[in-house]
């Protein structure tokens, strides 16, 4: 396989554009190609008035590869490397089933390494599958009835499930290429494996987990929904098994000496739980803010000039970070092109928002959280769970000053960074599904994020023509975009206690759905290699 980077072509052209220049790249006749796979997409934007796709490329040939690459004697071709996925030796001797506490990414990526090794994992859900979950969600949005089991956090599937699915990562695990394999065997776009900014879309996700779903059960696998992992039963510092508690009240309990915990990061019972069991975990850094929109065309124009609109390219994306003066780093995050902002509680009395998108982004918004780092020297206490009490301590100060019905307090951009209260909003409709209220952000979230908001948007207006629009509305608190709490594993992917495995963004080993499904492999190894059934 020959692997050729940086083609670049007008957005215009087609398959055969791309296999021309492949061959000229290597300076053979395209006869010669018999084989050619986009391996990443991007858009290069700089230029507003030439705007073009670039494209890297793996293609087989007929004849010596090595010989052609030297010959061509070009230094975006180079010898390609075909990812295989290979998993390590089952060693696990216990005949106890492995238990996995959740169903987001970590866990249906761990209970499906599992399955397939025949080891018949048993997962525990607190929230619904992901069709009675969906009308969960809608009677929260239309309603304002909160199942605290049930929501945008809980349920099958995880917190991704109601966003943008977003596959972007910061990570550089090879894994994350199986990741994206398993998503398009399992029903996910094909795209997703070669685009710069890849994405499902929150209305293709749920077929997607179910996919999973069905595999799972297919080898072996049990999942039950609407039961919780309430209290993991230990005897000399190893757990023996787990206590569930089922969606009508009652309880039982399930022997197992292998819990998988990819609880997300919004299961605050559950590490309290944890903690109280004696598992050890630290303080972890995370961030707070808002949702800032802003017309979707807006946006599209100020990234794509005299471009924007066209079919090939879609809703625009942005990504941006900066450090003002005396101030934190702030950073937009998970940007939800076309979307809208989604009210995502999963405790009574409080207020949460994120970001959602269909596959299509047609939306008449884009969003994106405008977020600033806390760090542990800013909580309120040296307690692990500090963390946990002040994003509390944020979300309910939000439904306070919002009065109360779960709508989200809302406040323009002008009237923002003129420290004034918003008593009506502009022309921009905020598009929180459980409604807004006009009022002031600097009642809700700390002085040190908003001074730094402030400073941001006026920075960030500088990089994106038309951010700080003074009708743009703020609408606030985007506080569960990574866990404060980090539960501490070892080199085998073990918490103190043994048997207990923490997992994904709810352990504080991920952030973002490749990155935590990455870890719910690691974590499904780390069970198979485990030779020892007797602590």
């Amino acid at each position: 396989m020959i692997k050729i980077n940086e083609i670049k072509l007008p957005l215009e052209s087609d398959e055969g554009a791309l296999l021309q220049s492949a061959a000229k790249a290597l300076r053979c006749s395209p006869k010669k190609i018999t084989g050619i796979e986009i391996a990443k997409k991007a858009v290069d934007s700089r230029k507003k008035d030439n705007i073009y796709f670039v494209y890297n490329v793996n293609v087989t040939v007929d004849g010596d590869e090595d010989s052609l690459i030297a010959s061509c004697r070009n230094p975006k071709v180079e010898k390609g490397v075909k990812y295989e996925y290979s998993a390590p030796e089952l060693r696990r001797t216990s005949k106890l089933r492995p238990v996995i506490a959740g169903f987001g990414p970590a866990g249906f990526f761990a209970a499906l390494i599992l399955a397939r090794e025949g080891l018949r994992p048993v997962v525990f859900e607190r929230g619904n599958d992901v069709d009675t979950r969906t009308k969960d969600v809608e009677s929260f949005w239309i309603d304002k009835k909160l199942n605290t089991s049930s929501n945008v956090q809980f349920g099958e599937g995880g917190a991704g499930t109601f966003s943008d699915g977003k596959l972007t990562t910061g990570i550089k695990d090879p894994l994350c290429r199986k990741v994206i394999d398993e998503l398009v065997l399992h029903g996910a776009p094909e795209e997703i494996k070669y685009s710069s900014h890849p994405h499902i879309g929150t209305d293709r996700l749920g077929e997607v987990v179910k996919a999973f779903r069905e595999e799972i059960i297919s080898l072996g696998g049990e999942i039950h929904f609407g039961q919780q992992v309430t209290d993991i039963i230990i005897s000399n510092g190893v757990a023996q098994g787990v206590t569930v508690k089922r969606a009508d009240g009652t309880f039982y309990d399930f022997e197992t000496d292998t819990v998988i915990m990819s609880i997300g990061h919004s299961a605050r019972d559950t590490v309290e739980m944890l903690y109280k069991k004696g598992v050890k975990m630290m303080q972890k850094p995370f961030s707070v803010g808002v949702r800032i929109e802003h017309p979707r065309e807006m946006i599209d124009r100020a990234q794509y000039g005299s471009f924007a609109g066209h079919p090939a390219l879609g809703a625009a994306n942005y990504k941006m970070a900066c450090h003002p003066e005396h101030g934190r780093g702030a950073y937009t995050f998970c940007m939800c092109p076309g979307g809208t902002v989604v009210a995502a509680a999963s405790e009574e009395n409080t207020v949460v928002v994120n970001g959602m998108s269909r596959y299509a982004r047609d939306g008449e918004n884009s969003n994106a959280a405008l977020l600033v780092g806390i760090e542990p020297e800013s909580f309120e206490s040296e307690h692990p769970l500090a963390g946990i009490e002040l994003q509390r301590k944020i979300e309910r100060t939000a439904f306070i000053e919002s009065g109360g019905d779960y709508s989200a307090p809302c406040q323009t951009v002008g009237d923002f960074l003129n420290n004034v209260p918003s008593k009506k909003l502009g022309n921009i409709k905020p598009t929180c599904p459980t409604g807004v209220t006009p009022g002031d952000i600097r009642r809700i979230l700390p002085r040190k994020v908003t001074d730094t908001m402030a400073a941001a948007l006026y920075k960030m207006d500088n990089m994106l023509k038309g951010f700080a629009l003074p009708d743009a509305p703020l609408t606030a608190p985007e506080t569960r975009s990574s866990s404060p709490v980090r539960i501490l594993r070892d080199e085998i992917f073990q918490a103190n206690i043994r048997g207990i495995y923490p997992c994904g963004e709810g352990a504080g080993y991920a952030g973002g759905i490749v990155s935590a499904a990455v870890d719910g492999i690691r974590c499904a190894h780390a069970v198979m290699l485990d030779e020892n059934d007797e602590w």
